[in-house]
């Protein structure tokens, strides 16, 4: 893979997290909650890391490559990353859909990685419009 194509799957990922980290921007209920460049850099990561697994290994040792295994780690440490957003303020659990976000953006940066575009592309829209079916339930509950 040429340098061009690994720079420009970084963009996409980025950019694609960006789409949904602009979304939770907007939303910012309280000051500290991740937006846009934690959203970006979760997305960025997880595709670097995903394409080290990929190409890094096989090219530097010679061995085959398992991205299985980078993804697993990928999922498992963002999750601890998305814990850091749930709070407890005034007997409410706040930071749930956040962290979700965040998981979400991971899984999107690996996409991105693995070529699968389309999938990659049509979660994050999903992902905006279930985002936005936030404003329905907030008005059906008050």
């Amino acid at each position: 893979m040429d340098y061009l194509t690994i720079i420009l799957k970084l963009i996409i990922a980025a950019a694609l997290g960006g789409i949904i980290g602009l979304e939770r921007e907007r939303r910012k209920t309280f000051k500290g909650t991740a937006g846009l460049r934690t959203h970006m850099l979760v997305a960025l990561g997880s595709s670097l890391l995903t394409l080290i697994s990929l190409f890094g290994f096989s090219e530097a040792y010679g061995s085959a490559a398992d991205p299985g295994r980078m993804v697993s780690y990928i999922i498992l440490g963002i999750g601890f990353i998305g814990a850091g957003t749930i709070m407890a303020a005034k007997g409410r659990v706040v930071g749930l859909t956040t962290a979700a976000s965040i998981w979400l953006v991971a899984a999107v940066g690996i996409a991105v990685s693995l070529d699968l575009y389309v999938m990659a592309i049509a979660t994050t829209i999903i992902a905006l419009v279930i985002l936005e079916l936030w404003r329905f339930e907030k008005e059906s509950i008050d």
